[in-house]
């Protein structure tokens, strides 16, 4: 307790916003999960890195997360630190090139690009994550990919306290990863480069993509998205259908009847509810296809 009666003093002297005792489920798209004992919500790199030294410091165990739109929290909660991206958010456009911060609404970056005339964002219209987030897993849809457009990226090492750079092909971008997911480090800012259009095409373009998304996806209920991973040559969504499991449930947790790469919260889902959910669906495709497929979401406990 110490050292939560120290760091929340230190919070309060960097004017970082904070939440002790945190409902997560209130913080999570599949609108699931317990307590985290504190959730911190800075609103500059410089009082996310400083927070972040501060709880290496105090042996506070955390996790950094953008908005809560790609991860499922355990029922049991989280002992430690929560840290939310989503008050980062500062943007600025330089001729074809977007700068931002990492806890920037992805779909809002899409819109900001549009307005300035700036052609290549149009897939992530509608993606529900933060930059980082999608720079952290190469989010894509419709034939577009975070990779095709990103310049250039900036973290920071808590090991060594270090900020540094990434560029281009540095990021080892593959479907649905990059060399963030092999490095502890935490996302601060990206920079995309894109091309100048007009903005009634790229809005139409945007517009339809958004359309496809409600016409295909079951965005009335709670859920973290695409739950598994594509198998090479292998459409997962299609596998599960093959397999008549759309809407099979365990508890409230179900296989969307309307896109069957979905699981959704029916209603009072819990963390275990899904991940046997998860568990059962893998184990009826490995069953069928001799196939092991990933799960897309994120389990934080």
């Amino acid at each position: 307790m110490t050292g939560y009666l120290s760091f929340i003093e230190f919070l309060k002297s960097k004017d970082i916003e904070y939440k002790e005792n945190c409902v997560l489920a209130e913080y999570s798209s599949f609108k699931i999960g317990g307590n985290a004992d504190i959730a911190l919500f800075p609103d500059s790199i410089d009082k996310l890195v400083d927070a972040v030294h501060e709880m290496k410091k105090l042996k506070i165990k955390y996790t950094v997360i953008g908005n809560g739109t790609n991860v499922l929290f355990a029922d049991s909660g989280y002992r430690g630190a929560i840290v939310f991206t989503t008050e980062m958010k500062s943007c600025t456009v330089t001729g074809n090139m977007i700068s931002c911060e990492s806890g920037h609404s992805f779909t809002g970056l899409a819109l900001t690009a549009q307005k300035n005339s700036l052609s290549g964002l149009e897939f992530a219209y509608g993606i529900p994550g933060t930059v980082g987030g999608a720079v952290f897993m190469n989010a894509g849809a419709y034939g577009g990919e975070t990779a095709y457009v990103l310049e250039e990226s900036t973290y920071y090492d808590p090991a060594t306290n270090t900020i540094s750079r990434l560029y281009g092909c540095e990021h080892k971008f593959g479907y649905r990863h990059s060399v963030y997911m092999e490095k502890d480090v935490i996302i601060l800012r990206a920079l995309f480069r894109l091309k100048h259009g007009d903005p009634d095409t790229i809005k139409e373009k945007m517009d339809t993509l958004m359309q496809k998304r409600r016409d295909k996806q079951p965005l009335e209920y709670p859920s973290a998205g695409s739950a598994f991973k594509r198998y090479p040559g292998y459409y997962t969504a299609q596998l599960i259908d093959e397999l008549g499991l759309k809407g099979y449930s365990i508890g409230g947790a179900q296989v969307s009847e309307k896109h069957a790469g979905f699981i959704i919260n029916k209603g009072g889902a819990t963390s275990h509810d899904v991940l046997e959910l998860i568990g059962y669906i893998k184990d009826r495709i490995y069953e069928k296809y001799a196939i092991a497929i990933e799960p897309e979401i994120r389990f934080i406990k």
